[in-house]
């Protein structure tokens, strides 16, 4: 299954991928605030995007803004806006972002990074629909839909005074919690295929596979970065191969390599069993769908590409019973 919004793409098979999906179906025609959670680099924005894209509000403007890239001083006059002569360099009267998406959807990221001003401020917005530029004393109604993410543990902020309570349950009343890589695996071999297909055409203009060892070493790696490091070692592998249509080992990142040891030791969550001989055809059949998808089920493309016979292929996919075209775990891509 995918979801394709407007500059952004969800991919995934995960059972909380789906539970994602589902919560996003739920709540994109409504106008509750919704706040996603989740580690820095796991796609929140992405989330924002596909709730706003899908959504009763998709004609209108989605407008993003991170709220702990810019320092508190700026950040009230970028959100709110400001009347002429309300501070040095106020030269005209400029609306702030929050009503340049009237009508659409509001996308605050690191809602957590805000001081106390700014949220008493942002508090009023989400109460009273309603927000006052910087410099003016009339106040302007507004109808925009509002998303906030955070990486933070807001309940915690909370507890060490860092948080205002009654926003928190303001901007909380529905949640998104995205899980991170190394615990939705099932994800990542999704995820690869689509980098390394969306990169290989962009960067190369052809097709690239991963070799098995390297495979393998993808899925031994924690990906502390989440999706976000997996999309850039994608994108170095694919410049560091050359000419190769294969990319090995050698041209990953120290940090993965590191982690392959004598060579000997499983990757993490690539088996699901000790014995040796299960988990080999685990991968085999692994290996194969991968190629397969990469090459749009064409088997004479796929065999060429990963140096079989198309006999050979066809052998195999019958050894391991794959499907001759993608079949319903192969077409879960989120």
């Amino acid at each position: 299954m995918r979801i394709e919004p407007e500059n952004g793409l969800l991919i995934g098979r995960s059972p909380s991928v789906l539970r994602i999906l589902n919560l996003i179906d739920r709540v994109k025609d409504l106008d509750a605030p919704v706040l996603i959670t989740g580690e820095s680099g796991t796609g929140k924005e992405l989330v924002a995007r596909a709730i706003h894209f899908q959504g009763a509000r998709r004609m209108s403007p989605f407008v993003a803004v991170n709220g702990g890239a810019i320092p508190d001083h700026l950040l009230e006059s970028e959100l709110f806006g400001h009347a002429r002569g309300s501070f040095t360099g106020a030269m005209r009267d400029k609306p702030g972002l929050i009503e340049e998406a009237a009508g659409g959807t509001f996308f605050l990221d690191e809602v957590g990074d805000l001081g106390p001003p700014l949220q008493a401020k942002l508090l009023r917005v989400l109460q009273d629909k309603e927000i006052r530029r910087v410099g003016e004393n009339r106040t302007r109604l507004i109808d925009v839909r509002f998303i906030s993410a955070t990486h933070k543990d807001l309940e915690r902020e909370i507890e060490r005074g860092g948080f205002r309570e009654d926003l928190y349950y303001r901007l909380r009343i529905v949640t998104i919690e995205i899980p991170p890589l190394r615990d939705r695996r099932e994800d990542l071999e999704p995820l690869v295929d689509h980098f390394t297909e969306r990169y290989g055409r962009e960067l190369r203009g052809g097709r690239f596979l991963f070799s098995p060892r390297a495979l393998e070493l993808l899925h031994a790696y924690p990906w502390p970065g989440n999706i976000r490091e997996l999309q850039n070692e994608i994108q170095r592998c694919l410049i560091l191969c050359g000419e190769e249509r294969i990319i090995r080992p050698e041209h990953l990142s120290p940090r993965l390599l590191a982690r392959d040891g004598d060579g000997l030791s499983p990757p993490a969550g690539a088996a699901t069993t000790d014995n040796f001989f299960e988990a080999k055809a685990e991968f085999v059949k692994r290996f194969l769908r991968q190629a397969l998808l990469r090459c749009g089920f064409n088997k004479a493309r796929t065999a060429e590409e990963i140096g079989l016979s198309r006999q050979a292929l066809f052998k195999l996919m019958k050894k391991h019973k794959i499907q001759g075209q993608a079949g319903p775990e192969d077409g879960d891509r989120v």
